[in-house]
């Protein structure tokens, strides 16, 4: 999906991934990531985050929390964080972001407020009075009061099955009078997800009708006396979305994909943000004419739909992306585990099978959601000035993994 991408405006990372991995210091299943492109990409979205009066927070989820790149986007201006769990929102305080916004898209288990609280979030969202009693009465333990967001819906709305939830756009001033009347909590705004989404049919992205009750909740909620409420506006979010985000009112967006230029529009549209992540294998055995190719990261995230995906092979050993064969996989099915995927060479141009090896690099581009996967990841320094450096290997959750490598945290 994204290798085209890569190819074209990001060819050293494909580089110096291969010639890592060939050299040992990057094994495999892992999500390569370009700390000098993220870096940049943060600092444009941090720059016209503020031109708007945008609060960004990191969704850090699709790169598995990655510490290394938490310290960059914090260097670059993004210094929170949005948790899409209470587990994400602890990871991401490893590399030194702080919470920004949890609670959505998963709700925080009662037993688990007290931990919640103690992040000290700066926003929670809840979807009903109950889950702000419990944040209320964490918050009061700790003698804070928490600020919080409430989850609107409407008729028409969009929702994933199984996102659904929250208070309804009609009886949104009732509620929030209502929850403000808890002890602990105040409300801050109003939140959902997705206010924009990528339409195949034109290319572009989109506003939903959850950006529309996003607006019409504002309105609402400033007619009943409120000032600054806050709109939390995630979805498909890259610096092109930020105008018109502001115009409908939003005050919070959550960059995650746009971070790594990773984003749909990203696949069909040269934006201001880099391609920055990549997913390295290798050949792990031959059999029945296919190469078989380590997996355990090869969960393709499906917003874009069906589509086949295609490989960059080092065959021979080599770590040139020029000279790489690009060949066609045959990816494991949605519901199996994704041990290997299979790379027919039997019928592929030029009898690749003559030349490829076990063991030579194997690297695909694709949308990653890591933290589903088994899948690692490696942050790359120094790419831009051709002094590429592994700043340590990390397990999908963002800890340091079982197995320790060469370049892994002590």
């Amino acid at each position: 999906m994204f290798l085209n991408l890569l190819q074209r405006r990001n060819t050293a990372l494909l580089d110096a991934a291969a010639a890592l991995h060939r050299a040992g210091e990057i094994p495999a299943n892992t999500f390569v990531i370009d700390l000098d492109a993220v870096g940049r990409n943060a600092a444009a979205f941090a720059a016209e985050a503020a031109r708007w009066g945008l609060e960004p927070f990191a969704m850090t989820k699709q790169i598995g929390r990655n510490p290394d790149v938490s310290r960059v986007l914090v260097a670059n201006g993004i210094t929170h964080a949005v948790g899409v769990d209470l587990e994400c929102a602890v990871a991401a305080t490893t590399g030194g972001l702080r919470v920004g916004h949890l609670g959505h898209l998963v709700q925080i288990p009662r037993h688990q407020a007290s931990i919640a609280a103690a992040l000290q979030p700066r926003y929670w969202t809840v979807f009903t009075d109950e889950k702000a009693r419990e944040a209320g009465a964490a918050a009061q333990a700790l003698g804070r009061v928490q600020d919080v967001l409430l989850r609107v819906v409407a008729p028409g709305d969009r929702f994933y099955a199984g996102h659904e939830g929250g208070f309804a756009l009609a009886d949104i001033v009732a509620a929030a009078d209502r929850i403000d009347s808890i002890p602990g909590v105040r409300v801050a705004g109003v939140t959902s997800f997705p206010a924009t989404l990528f339409d195949a049919e034109s290319g572009t992205a989109k506003a939903t009708p959850n950006r529309a009750t996003l607006t019409r909740a504002k309105e609402m909620l400033e007619a009943s006396g409120r000032t600054r409420v806050e709109v939390n506006a995630p979805g498909t979010t890259s610096v092109s979305v930020l105008a018109s985000l502001a115009e409908a009112g939003a005050t919070q967006v959550e960059p995650g994909h746009g971070l790594t230029g990773t984003t749909p529009l990203h696949a069909v549209e040269d934006l201001v943000e880099e391609p920055a992540i990549a997913y390295v294998s290798e050949v792990s055995h031959f059999h029945g004419g296919s190469a078989y190719v380590f997996g355990g990261g090869l969960y393709v995230d499906p917003v874009l739909g069906d589509s086949s995906t295609q490989a960059l092979v080092y065959a021979g050993g080599s770590s040139e992306t020029a000279s790489a064969l690009r060949l066609d996989v045959d990816m494991p099915a949605p519901e199996a585990i994704d041990y290997y995927c299979r790379i027919p060479l039997a019928d592929a141009p030029d009898s690749p099978r003559d030349h490829v090896e076990v063991g030579d690099t194997v690297i695909f581009g694709f949308r990653p959601q890591v933290f589903v996967t088994r899948g690692l990841t490696a942050a790359i320094s120094g790419i831009s000035t051709g002094a590429p450096h592994v700043e340590g290997i990390w397990a999908s959750d963002g800890s340091a993994p079982l197995i320790p490598f060469s370049s892994s945290p002590a």
